[in-house]
């Protein structure tokens, strides 16, 4: 199969994952080698900036290994180095004992923190944040009141306890407000001198005034989810807007060194169970599929991140692939790891 008949038989993908009830709209991109393909279908376009949602979580995560490069800290720095006193309190309070001046910057990348999530987990009305969003009720919030909220829920473990992860968006909150205590600069102004400068991304930046209606607006079953107060308020675990071209230089870059020393990348791959089939690494997620879903082990395992929006930003160490993309669907992310898998199969068959 040459080049345009490969495009044509990706492109053939996309065009059959549109259906006008569950998704409205696909942007991927995929790097193998020199072949480079983009692709679109539906309300998307190639240059249509989108919300990338949790894939932020590996801006954050990139800004943490060169500020680890740089001796400004080390992965196992006890947040209290970093954080006043007024965050800490009452951070950690689990069977009655306080473990905040425990945690570590190794527990936050990993999600080994224990600590509740302040946007999936119930507040005092009984509701996540999610739950609030989906129904429409979209809001504002700040830094402190996204800590607050996690600290009237309960802590899940002790830090670091073996074999336990909690995957929490508190945590990604935590380690930008780091990143801005140590550089004395916005998270936005971070992403800005350390990846998306350097980088030459074009399309891409933290989204913050909820009147830009630059991204394309968010679908929640057959319906758009407007909530632009709510994406302007995410920030360090949730707030970048890219395209698929953007991010596929990102992802590549990440895994590559451009961002931070490559050997970094070996550290990363302490995993822990999350959510089926995903586990967490320290920073990044890895996406492998059992044995009886993959037989053959037609499918390499990925990794990478993904987000609650149908965004991800995927890389295969096997076949050197590089994949990102949404299906900017949040009641199905999970039509973006089929479409993935789709991809990457038909990559692989010529």
């Amino acid at each position: 199969m040459n080049t345009i008949e490969k495009e044509k038989s990706l492109q053939i993908i996309l065009d059959k994952i549109v259906d006008e009830k569950k998704v409205f709209g696909v942007s991927f991109a995929i790097k193998k080698s020199s072949f480079n393909w983009h692709g679109s279908s539906g309300n998307l376009s190639n240059d249509q900036p989108y919300f990338i949602a949790s894939t932020t979580k590996l801006f954050t995560t990139a800004i943490i290994l060169h500020l680890k490069s740089q001796e400004k800290l080390s992965l196992e720095d006890c947040i209290s180095h970093y954080l006043d006193k007024t965050i800490l309190d009452g951070l950690h309070l689990y069977k009655g004992k306080a473990y905040a001046e425990d945690l570590t910057i190794k527990h936050l990348l990993a999600h080994t923190s224990g600590l509740p999530d302040y946007f999936q987990g119930k507040g005092t009305n009984g509701k996540s944040l999610e739950e609030e969003l989906k129904s429409g009720n979209d809001q504002l919030w700040t830094f402190e009141q996204a800590i607050e909220r996690s600290k009237a829920m309960k802590p899940l473990f002790i830090p670091g306890t073996k074999k336990k992860a909690n995957y929490s968006d508190t945590n990604f909150q935590l380690l930008g407000k780091i990143i801005e205590t140590i550089t004395n600069k916005s998270y936005s102004e971070n992403c800005g001198d350390l990846i998306i400068k350097p980088l030459g991304l074009r399309h891409t930046y933290l989204y913050q005034d909820y009147n830009d209606e630059t991204p394309k607006p968010l679908y929640f079953k057959e319906g758009v989810l407007r909530i632009p107060k709510a994406m302007a308020s995410f920030g360090s675990d949730g707030g970048i807007v890219s395209t698929s071209a953007d991010i596929l230089i990102f992802i590549e870059s990440f895994f590559s060194g451009r961002l931070f020393p490559v050997e970094y990348i070996n550290v990363l791959q302490e995993w822990n169970k999350i959510f089926f089939p995903m586990k967490s690494g320290i920073g990044i997620h890895l996406f492998k599929l059992p044995w009886f879903f993959n037989p053959t082990g037609a499918v390499p395992y990925f990794i990478g991140h993904s987000g609650l929006s149908g965004a991800l930003a995927y890389f295969s160490p096997k076949e050197g692939i590089y994949i990102v993309g949404t299906v900017n669907q949040v009641a199905h992310p999970d039509i973006s790891f089929k479409t993935m898998i789709k991809l990457t199969q038909k990559l692989l068959k010529n």
